[in-house]
């Protein structure tokens, strides 16, 4: 339990995030336990020992108390952009083919600095995710004019809901998404990947609703238009249109993929994680368990 406490606790420490007792149960690495016996061994021999500290209701490794404080910023910050990530998050789930809107990233756990980027992952019909991406762009370009930063990096099809990489790092992205819209599509993608328990045996609770409230629903003119384009796009021309956006479209994203990169572009996917974020924060996390291991 000791080890399982501080894994935790290591994993949240690179992203500068300390956690709440609950918080700590719900992300406990690959120990099945209750609240309760988390909170006993957060408050015995270990609080003591040298190895973690507590400030202002959080947990975080010893020496590290001054990312509270940062916790506490970030949480005001996102509380400003819930509202809008809420809004743009609805208006996405109107557009033709989409099945599901997710926040992801630090706003989803409400640890994002000022001017930080909103980003989804959105999963869309079968046969139809370019022609979908290529109106989310419209979308993030409407919203770049009002100042407002998106990033759908990740778009999937509802053929592509079970996720190769099996990691720590997927395992917390699948569980800590807020769905704005599609909720039963985000339920199966739970079920689909059950292997995620293996890492958070406590996590398999959905989400009831995202922090800041419900998603306002867009304007019924809005959804008149999407309707319509959708309409008209399933006729035999959406076909054609979604094969010849989706070939040149990977191939100019293709050109900007190097060997390490994460990303990935086919019919049923457009993963466009070029900083392997993945990778490097498996690496910091590795590097922290090693200090940890080394002190002992």
């Amino acid at each position: 339990m000791e080890h399982a406490l501080l894994k935790t606790l290591a994993y949240a420490d690179v992203f500068d995030y300390p956690l709440t007792a609950e918080e700590i149960h719900l992300y406990l690495a690959g120990q099945s336990t209750d609240l309760d016996t988390v909170r006993a061994a957060l408050n015995g021999d270990l609080l003591h020992s040298g190895y973690l500290a507590r400030r202002d209701g959080y947990y975080m490794l010893r020496g590290r108390e001054t990312i509270a404080e940062v916790r506490q910023r970030r949480a005001t910050i996102a509380a400003q952009m819930w509202p809008r990530a809420l809004y743009y998050g609805a208006i996405i789930g109107e557009l033709p083919f989409a099945r599901m809107v997710a926040v992801t990233g630090a706003l989803a756990v409400e640890n994002v600095e000022a001017g930080a980027d909103i980003d989804y992952m959105i999963v869309t019909e079968p046969g139809r995710l370019w022609l979908c991406r290529a109106l989310v762009v419209l979308v993030v370009r409407w919203a770049a004019r009002r100042g407002d930063i998106l990033c759908p990096n990740y778009l999937v099809s509802e053929k592509a809901l079970v996720f190769e990489d099996r990691s720590l790092y997927t395992a917390h992205e699948v569980i800590q998404m807020v769905p704005v819209t599609g909720l039963d599509v985000y339920a199966r993608m739970r079920e689909l990947n059950d292997w995620v328990y293996r890492y958070l045996p406590n996590a398999r609770a959905l989400p009831s609703r995202p922090p800041a409230g419900r998603a306002r629903p867009p304007s019924r003119t809005w959804r008149g238009a999407t309707w319509a384009l959708g309409v008209g796009l399933q006729t035999p021309l959406g076909p054609a249109l979604e094969h010849w956006e989706r070939e040149r479209k990977i191939h100019r994203l293709r050109r900007g993929v190097d060997g390490g990169s994460e990303a990935a572009f086919t019919a049923d996917c457009c993963k466009g994680h070029f900083d392997s974020h993945g990778s490097s924060t498996l690496a910091a996390f590795s590097s922290r368990l090693s200090a940890i291991e080394s002190a002992e």
